[in-house]
């Protein structure tokens, strides 16, 4: 049912952000409170027995449901940041993208060694990024919990490349 209303909301934009891509576009399902308040508890009970410790929301998008997770879970929430936006002392990763490279950072006080982080994104296409989280909290000390994504891009096969993280991955919408 979630994955349902979660599709009707979305709103493809052909060729963004270049030609041949179909892009995904969340933002109508923010105009929605009560379809935002049903994802969040989706999330909540698919999360059910799993130790969370923490949610590490990806920038930006993972922000979004990240935070209202976290305060609904009573956890922490920790931003992961593209390069160059966190102010205090940060610990970084460089990742490769289809189209180039990118940065992710966080904060080195972000949690304690030993906790469980889920880390948390709009969208799982490639698992890029999802990756680069994950080994950057590992490094860091901090234990996978799981991945959370509202939508996932199945044909881009970006869950094979999480899964030897942490086969606890939770796609609310599948396309």
């Amino acid at each position: 049912m979630i994955a349902q209303q979660i599709k009707s909301a979305i709103r493809d934009i052909p060729d963004f952000p270049k030609p041949g891509i179909i892009f995904k576009d969340i933002t109508p399902i923010l105009k929605d409170p009560k379809l935002c308040e049903n994802i969040v508890n989706a999330f909540v009970e698919q999360l059910q027995g799993i130790r969370i410790d923490a949610i590490a929301g990806i920038e930006s998008r993972g922000f979004l449901f990240g935070l209202t997770l976290a305060t609904k879970l009573g956890v922490p929430f920790i931003p992961v940041r593209k390069a160059g936006k966190l102010p205090f002392t940060i610990k970084q990763k460089a990742y490769k993208l289809e189209y180039g490279t990118a940065t992710i950072e966080l904060h080195t006080d972000a949690f304690e060694p030993g906790q469980h982080i889920l880390i948390h994104d709009d969208l799982l296409a490639t698992g890029g990024t999802a990756l680069a989280a994950s080994e950057l909290i590992q490094e860091m000390g901090g234990i996978v919990a799981g991945f959370s994504f509202v939508v996932g891009l199945g044909f881009l096969n970006g869950l094979e490349r999480i899964t030897p993280v942490c086969d606890k991955v939770v796609v609310l919408a599948e396309y």
